[in-house]
Formats: structure tokens, sequence, C-alpha cells
């Protein structure tokens, strides 16, 4: 990614310690809950997957409508932080799931998050995104975030079953705030340009 500026730089390897968290126990998820949750089987797999999409694909769309009315960047990036920080606290909620109303609970709180994220991410990429690269970034964004669920799919599976689901968790929020941690310099540059200050780093 030597030629792709550094903001985009930044963002996408924010996604991908991110997505490559969640990456380790995605795969595997529905055995946690048909091993670990009380009366987990299949119909509450659907019905978990169901929550979390249900409220991602509704709330995202006012998220969405609310960062357009507002001019400048800085509240698309503190809406994404705040649902950023959302589901990197998801993972510590599962570690003490044990019945279905919670980790129904937790699948809400999860689809909330996310359709805070992807506004105004989407939003901050298309727009630093260099002219001309549009099909090389996305491509390297979405090979880079790819490799990186592949690698922690397989890696998520020997973690559950070498040292069990609560472990596995507690490495998922470790990446995930590691992810969320990136944001700030976000932050810091996007402020520095709304201000008209020249951004050393962004090239």
């Amino acid at each position: 990614m030597r030629k792709v500026n550094s903001l985009v730089k930044v963002l996408t390897y924010s996604d991908v310690l991110i997505i490559s968290g969640w990456g380790l126990v995605s795969p595997i998820f529905a055995v946690f809950i048909a091993e670990q949750v009380t009366g987990g089987n299949i119909e509450l797999v659907g019905l978990a997957t169901a929550v979390y999409l249900v409220l991602k694909s509704f709330l995202q769309i006012p998220v969405a409508r609310f960062i357009d009315k507002h001019r400048g960047e800085i509240d698309d990036l503190i809406i994404m932080a705040f649902g950023t920080l959302i589901i990197s606290t998801i993972p510590f909620l599962f570690y003490h799931t044990r019945s279905a109303i919670q980790l129904l609970l937790i699948q809400a709180l999860h689809g909330v998050g996310a359709a805070m994220i992807t506004p105004g991410w989407s939003a901050i990429f298309t727009r630093h995104i260099d002219p001309h690269r549009e099909a090389q970034e996305w491509s390297l964004y979405n090979s880079m975030v790819n490799l990186g669920a592949a690698l922690a799919g397989a890696l998520g599976g020997f973690l559950a079953e070498k040292f069990g689901f609560q472990t596995l968790f507690l490495v998922v929020g470790a990446v995930c705030i590691a992810g969320t941690s990136l944001l700030y310099f976000v932050y810091q540059d996007i402020r520095l340009a709304e201000k008209g200050k020249k951004i050393p780093w962004l090239g």
C-alpha cells in the first residue's frame, strides 16, 4: 500500500484488525451458541443473525441521513468511532453470555453499533480515496480484509478448541480495541484539515 494515501491506509488497517478480530469467531459462532448458550439450537442461530442484520440494515439509513446533513467529517468519524467502540465491547459481553435472551440483546446492540459504523466509514473512505486509483484501492482494501479474515477464521477454530470460547472472546475484544485505537490518527488528521492546516503525513 506504498502509493496509497495515509488516511486510507489507516482506515484499511483499522478495518483489517476489527474484521479479522471478528473473523476469529464468526465461522464458529453457531458452535458457540449450540455449546455455550442454554437452549442453543439452529433456530436460535438464525434468530440471532436476523436480529443483528435487521437492526443494522434499518438503522444505518437514518444514520447516513444524519451525517449527510452535517457538513464536515468530524461528525462522521465520531459516530463511526462510537459504533466501533460498541462492537469492540460485544466480545466481552459474549464472554458472560449463557442465555438466549442475553444473546439476542447483545446481537441487537451489535446491530446498532454496526449501523453507526458503515455510513461514516464509507463516506470518509470515499472522499479520501486517491483519484484515478479507485479500483486499485478498493481492491487492496478488500484483499487485505479478506485475507485477514481467512487467517483469523483458521486461527479462531484452533483457539476455541485449545483454550475455549471465553479466551477466544477476550482475544477478539483486544484485537477490535487495537483497530479502534487507530481511528485516533484519522481524527487528528481530519481535525487539522478542517482547520485548514497542512497534514505532514497525509500523502
